[in-house]
């Protein structure tokens, strides 16, 4: 991506005026963050081409991850059917399993609750105290 060309129009001496200048600078400023917002969207492109494929790889890792686990209650399932029953195997693994779900269920149902509402309820505060103060109605 090429930067636009950013020399002044005229070359610089000593006796440019004040207002060639500004009128220099005015007609350069504005290309100039054109041309740092084209690079800010190339770049945030590409992190964000990166950060997909890194997504679909965790998404395999889980997914795999999920498999190995099924894999190792079935083992356990198995484990277990060389002493009890196989259905009472299963019916053992199964309970355990929900009773570890229910935990891990009121533990995510507690943290939602702690997060709720999303609005970041001091930063608003913060910002209505802000304006008040401004407007010089401070409390």
């Amino acid at each position: 991506m090429s930067h636009p060309d950013t020399t002044p129009a005229r070359p610089p001496d000593g006796d440019q005026s004040l207002g060639a200048i500004v009128h220099d600078l005015t007609r350069q400023i504005p290309e100039l963050i054109r041309s740092e917002i084209r690079l800010a969207q190339a770049e945030m492109a590409e992190k964000g081409k990166r950060a997909g494929i890194g997504i679909g790889l965790f998404s395999g890792a889980g997914l795999l991850a999920f498999f190995g686990l099924a894999t190792t209650i079935a083992a356990v399932i198995l484990a277990l059917s060389l002493v009890l029953d196989a259905w009472l195997s299963a019916l053992i693994v199964a309970v355990v399993l929900f009773g570890v779900a229910a935990v891990l269920g009121l533990g995510g149902k507690k943290q939602v609750q702690e997060a709720t509402p999303p609005a970041p309820e001091r930063a608003v505060e913060g910002v209505k105290e802000d304006i008040a103060t401004v407007k010089g109605q401070h409390r």
